[in-house]
């Protein structure tokens, strides 16, 4: 699963009263939208994530300022830095996520293909590992 995180470029329109980056499901991302969060307010020392999700899918947009996004699994290890408001990071589903370092101004922009549903959630690394065996 981790080799399908990949960063996607969505258009960015400009003109002479500014920019536009529109994102539709199902086309520029690859699922279904069925939830939107965003995470704002975070503390540069904040530490957000820190879990796997058994089913949903994910895309982050850091649609102001910045901030960083840390992959892993038992063998592999990546960091993103999130700092374009048109560059997504695609997250499939059962990956281990961390997101921290946001600048003052972040605005981290969560699309979902699943509604919230906590017991998909796996909040302790080392359960991760063995579920991902």
């Amino acid at each position: 699963m981790i080799e399908q995180v990949k960063l996607i470029e969505f258009r960015e329109n400009t003109n002479s009263q500014g920019k536009l980056v529109a994102i539709e499901g199902s086309k520029d991302i690859p699922f279904d939208i069925k939830r939107v969060f965003y995470i704002y307010g975070a503390s540069r020392y904040a530490v957000r994530g820190c879990h796997a999700n058994k089913q949903s899918e994910f895309v982050l947009i850091n649609v102001c300022g910045s901030s960083k996004v840390k992959v892993k699994s038992n063998q592999f290890e990546r960091v993103y830095i999130m700092d374009k408001p048109y560059i997504g990071l695609y997250l499939p589903k059962m990956i281990w996520k961390e997101m921290y370092d946001f600048s003052p101004d972040s605005l981290l922009l969560v699309l979902a293909s699943e509604y919230y549903d906590k017991s998909e959630y796996i909040n302790d690394f080392e359960d991760y590992i063995r579920n991902d065996a």
